[in-house]
């Protein structure tokens, strides 16, 4: 097992910004008490949170974990595991976890993961990972692990070891293909943007869209409209002011992303990219959605006149009415909404990609250089 001079295995849990620092943090509230249990050899751990953008400016797999060996050789450390939000790719599939028992080194991709039970999920791979790590194996016994390591995910995920190139620095690797390899990453993906924070991000868009529904909700040629559609002109009403709302934020945010590489690789992670940019955004965009049509029907509860209703429409007022005059109007106002938002320099929107996320990190990066003093 490898133990410092102290007689205490240090971990070190090298984390992404964001979300993977925030797992991070999490975790390492209680991994020292889960792994000192687990081990069975009454061993202590250490474990400590970093919190940098160790994939600033690549994907390559080998080009991280020499990262990640150069950060931990630089600090005493026993073991790093390192945590990205990046879906990591390796010989066309997409990456799980990576290990080096040589140098004590993980690399989990947390999309990998899927969107559920995420906490739960990397704490037990991080858990798996550091007792291997830390284990017989990492000391000099020859032989790959033969139990697998993501045993408390269940026989039924995705999850199977990888080839490993000669040259890369990983002994062990497992990774995720085929369709539901896909969509767990794409699923993963989404929640790691986490898309409910893109209501606040749309605040302006939403502002526009309540002034747009208040001013509809009291305009008689709008009670006409609404009692005039049936429901399935409704429904692509409702599907167009959506689908008008989500192409506008991605265009004016520029949040698609265009790959400068020609390989196929490069070309299947645009495609991930983009198609987890239009979930999110979409998912955030259905949200405030549905708070328009809450919004707008307690609006007209509280402000229309059943009598002056019935004389303008010649239907009676029921609650038939007040929801379809509802629906209606969230569709109108989600337009008005789009048209009227200016979101460009939004931050919750650009986090909706990643490569958005990867110039944040890239400029976080830079700053940090700048910020060290010559020497």
């Amino acid at each position: 097992m490898r133990v410092s001079s102290q007689g205490v295995t240090v971990v070190a849990l090298l984390a992404d910004p964001d979300a993977p620092t925030e797992i991070a943090q999490r975790m390492a509230q209680v991994l020292p008490a889960r792994l000192a249990d687990k081990s069975g050899q009454e061993r202590r751990f250490d474990v400590e949170v970093v919190s940098e953008p160790f994939t600033s400016g690549t994907e390559d797999l080998p080009t991280l974990m020499r990262r990640i060996m150069d950060r931990g050789s630089a600090e005493n450390w026993d073991i790093v595991v390192a945590l990205t939000d990046l879906p990591l790719h390796s010989h066309g599939r997409k990456l799980v976890v990576n290990l080096s028992y040589e140098h004590g080194l993980a690399l989990l991709s947390l999309p990998a993961l899927g969107g559920l039970r995420l906490h739960t999920r990397a704490r037990r791979a991080v858990e798996e990972a550091v007792l291997r790590l830390a284990g017989p194996r990492a000391t000099g016994a020859e032989g790959p692990p033969s139990q697998p390591l993501l045993g408390p995910f269940g026989r039924l995920t995705p999850i199977h070891p990888g080839p490993i190139g000669e040259e890369e620095t990983a002994d062990l690797r497992y990774v995720v293909s085929g369709p539901r390899g896909y969509l767990r990453v794409l699923v993963g993906m989404v929640r790691a943007n986490r898309p409910w924070r893109l209501v606040p991000g749309l605040s302006k868009a939403l502002a526009a869209a309540l002034a747009t529904g208040a001013v509809a909700t009291v305009n008689s040629t709008t009670w006409s409209l609404a009692e005039a559609l049936s429901a399935p002109r409704l429904a692509i009403a409702m599907v167009g002011s959506v689908g008008l709302m989500i192409g506008w934020l991605i265009v004016d945010g520029e949040l698609w992303h265009r790959s400068t590489e020609g390989s196929p690789e490069a070309r299947q992670r645009a495609r991930l990219y983009n198609a987890s940019t239009v979930m999110t955004v979409g998912i955030g965009v259905l949200f405030c959605y549905a708070g328009l049509i809450v919004i707008n029907l307690a609006w007209a509860l509280f402000i229309l006149n059943d009598r002056v209703f019935a004389a303008m429409t010649r239907t009676p007022l029921h609650t038939t009415e007040y929801l379809t005059l509802s629906w209606f109007v969230a569709s109108v106002a989600t337009v008005g909404g789009a048209l009227g938002s200016g979101l460009e320099s939004d931050e919750a929107i650009r986090a909706a990609a990643y490569s958005k996320r990867e110039q944040e990190r890239r400029h976080m990066l830079q700053d940090d250089h700048g910020d060290q003093p010559s020497k």
